[in-house]
């Protein structure tokens, strides 16, 4: 097995072991605090970072076995550079002071929002396909957000619910979450700008196309 696949199994086994520990407590800490089975699941799967680290999941598994073509694509693998990047300044500059896990909370914490995060952007710099993107790739990488920010808007719209303070209606009103998320967007697009920038200067190696 090469260095690449060999280090995409590591990833793998790493990134399925913590988000499985990660669903495993926030379901049962949401079922204790009152939410049903099915409430539990989805708020688990409405944060940016856990989605991310499943998407980088799919893409070490696109790595080592045929299918899963989508997890191939360059400009996938890039987008999902740039949110994992995305995900850990933002926990780092936003959410980690206001908020501290214990216990296993804080093992799962650390790894989703630091190492995963620095394991995956190594691996994508270091083993990945690259001189694959130009600039028309942009739009297509801004996709991702635009489809999270509306999936969490149209849920806190039924649930009154939002993952981030950044995004809570009944908090900050429409004008200031539309502000929000504007900036967060363009700050989405520079890493996204910037990660393209890196595809396009790493020297070109074989493909992940089988």
């Amino acid at each position: 097995m090469s260095p690449g696949r060999s280090i995409a199994a590591l990833g793998l086994v790493l990134g399925t072991g913590t988000l499985l520990l990660q669903f495993a407590l926030t379901v049962s800490s949401a079922i204790d605090a009152g939410r049903s089975l099915p409430g539990a699941i989805v708020f688990f799967f409405s944060f940016f970072t856990i989605l991310t680290n499943i998407g980088v999941v799919l893409v070490y598994l696109a790595e080592l076995r045929p299918g899963l073509r989508f997890f191939r694509e360059p400009v996938h693998r890039a987008t999902l550079a740039a949110a994992i990047m995305f995900a850990m300044m933002f926990y780092h500059l936003m959410l980690a002071r206001i908020w501290d896990p214990l216990g296993l909370f804080r093992v799962a914490d650390a790894t989703l929002h630091y190492l995963l995060p620095v394991f995956y952007l190594l691996w994508w710099t270091g083993f990945a396909a690259h001189r694959h993107l130009q600039w028309s790739a942009l739009p297509r990488m801004l996709a991702y957000p635009v489809l999270y920010v509306i999936w969490v808007m149209a849920r806190g719209a039924v649930v009154d619910e939002y993952p981030y303070p950044v995004l809570d209606v009944q908090q900050l009103g429409y004008p200031h979450i539309l502000a929000n998320i504007a900036l967060l967007f363009v700050l989405f697009a520079a890493l996204c700008a910037v990660f393209i920038t890196i595809d396009r200067l790493i020297p070109a190696r074989s493909g992940p196309h089988r």
